[in-house]
């Protein structure tokens, strides 16, 4: 049953990243373009995720647990580091550089493969090298 859920919940995202257009890194970089040709588009869609999430907290918070697994796993606050701040910033060059983030580029990879195939390698790599760097640090 987790399984189905986790298939349905992706399908679901995906077709959500295609039917908004987030798909689309000219897309993305329209949107960061504030002082030429800006596109609003990802505000909308990014507004509307917020209010999903807001009327899904609301619900999860009267929940005794969830409806596919034995309790919920949700994530403890943490204070905001420089390891924070680091990887939002990398985070945020990469977007703006590709146009692209991992949910939108791992979608991308059925109608644009060689092109995000490309965004997912390096994002894959970038992945590695900081497990790599963060396992010799500890």
């Amino acid at each position: 049953m987790r399984n189905l859920m986790a298939l349905l919940s992706g399908l679901l995202f995906g077709a959500g990243l295609a039917l908004s257009g987030m798909m689309d890194p000219a897309r993305v970089r329209g949107f960061l373009d504030i002082a030429g040709d800006w596109d609003p588009t990802l505000a909308f869609v990014m507004g509307g995720a917020v209010l999903v999430m807001a009327l899904a907290w609301a619900l999860q918070r009267r929940m005794h647990r969830p409806l596919a697994c034995e309790d919920f796993a949700l994530p403890g606050t943490r204070l905001i580091d420089a390891r924070l701040i680091g990887g939002a910033a990398l985070f945020g060059v990469g977007w703006g550089l590709g146009g692209l983030c991992p949910g939108p580029a791992i979608a991308s990879l059925v109608f644009h493969p060689v092109s995000a195939g490309v965004f997912v390698a390096a994002m894959l790599a970038g992945m590695l090298a900081f497990r790599l760097v963060d396992t010799r640090r500890s």
